[in-house]
């Protein structure tokens, strides 16, 4: 039986895109394979292969009894300049795009220009700015300094404009209008329900961004109960200088770091996959 032209497998596309997925798990396994070997291991066996000699267990244990759990009050400064800054992010972001999809006012399309040309802007151009007015306020050096500058997306709004005007129909806000709702809960019972996939999607994106972002609160931050992950491995491996073993927590943290982000990925997959039923029963 002939297999039709337009169907046969394109053979190099096939590879190119193997090798591409490859290239991306590679550093992924050479994380999980290295935080298997003990400090001594790490420096003289093959990088390719785990180690079975409990190395593991005993990295966890001594980075669990590092400076007294301080790599878990990491992880919780972690989860919270993440999670806080991403739900603000969400918050703002929903109103905003809403407002630029929904109405008609002066100046619409020279704030949505503006917007377009901050998504341009590299953030790293901003974080000394940012520094200097916080600093005037009076907030380096806390919590708020890492989450402010993270609240307001110029990305995160246009894809909420973007999502607003696809998914919410203007019948129902009229509707709504005519039943005395006021602006307000037409925002936030009415079309925020409707733009769930899509906020859920600003939120994860904003979520990772936050997480691994290194340069801002190494910036903002000097005191070391207030760094996230990605601030407190650094100055971990930056005494690894002169305590090699150090490398081994450095690296078994890295790993562990990872597990909060696939593991909020699989819970909220659910929001994408009841936004796709719902577009198919309504097709």
């Amino acid at each position: 039986m002939s297999v039709p032209r337009g169907t046969r497998p394109k053979t190099l596309p096939t590879i190119v895109l193997a090798l591409g997925g490859v290239y991306a798990v590679l550093p992924l396994l050479w994380v999980v394979f290295a935080a298997t070997k003990t400090s001594e291991e790490l420096f003289t066996t093959f990088s390719g292969w785990p180690s079975f000699n409990g190395g593991l267990t005993g990295n966890l244990a001594a980075l669990n009894d590092y400076g007294d759990g301080r790599f878990w009050l990491w992880m919780l400064n972690s989860l919270i300049y993440a999670g806080g800054g991403a739900f603000l992010t969400v918050v703002i972001s929903a109103a905003a795009g809403y407002a630029l999809a929904k109405y008609r006012f002066a100046g619409q399309r020279l704030i949505f220009g503006a917007l377009l040309a901050g998504v341009l802007v590299p953030q790293i151009t901003l974080a000394i700015p940012q520094y200097l007015l916080l600093s005037e306020m009076g907030l380096v050096g806390t919590y708020w300094s890492v989450i402010l500058p993270s609240v307001i997306s110029p990305y995160s709004i246009y894809l909420c404009r973007i999502y607003a005007d696809a998914a919410v129909p203007d019948e129902i806000l009229e509707a709504g209008r005519v039943d005395g709702s006021s602006e307000f809960r037409l925002l936030w019972s009415v079309a925020a329900p409707i733009m769930t996939p899509g906020l859920v999607t600003v939120f994860l994106l904003q979520f990772i961004a936050i997480w691994n972002n290194f340069l801002l609160p190494y910036i903002m931050l000097a005191n070391d109960d207030l760094f996230p992950l990605t601030v407190g491995l650094y100055s971990l491996l930056n005494r690894g200088a002169s305590q090699p073993a150090l490398y081994t927590l450095v690296i078994t943290g890295s790993l562990l770091s990872i597990i909060p982000i696939v593991a909020l990925f699989l819970f909220l997959q659910r929001f994408w996959r009841l936004d796709l039923v719902a577009g198919s029963v309504k097709g």
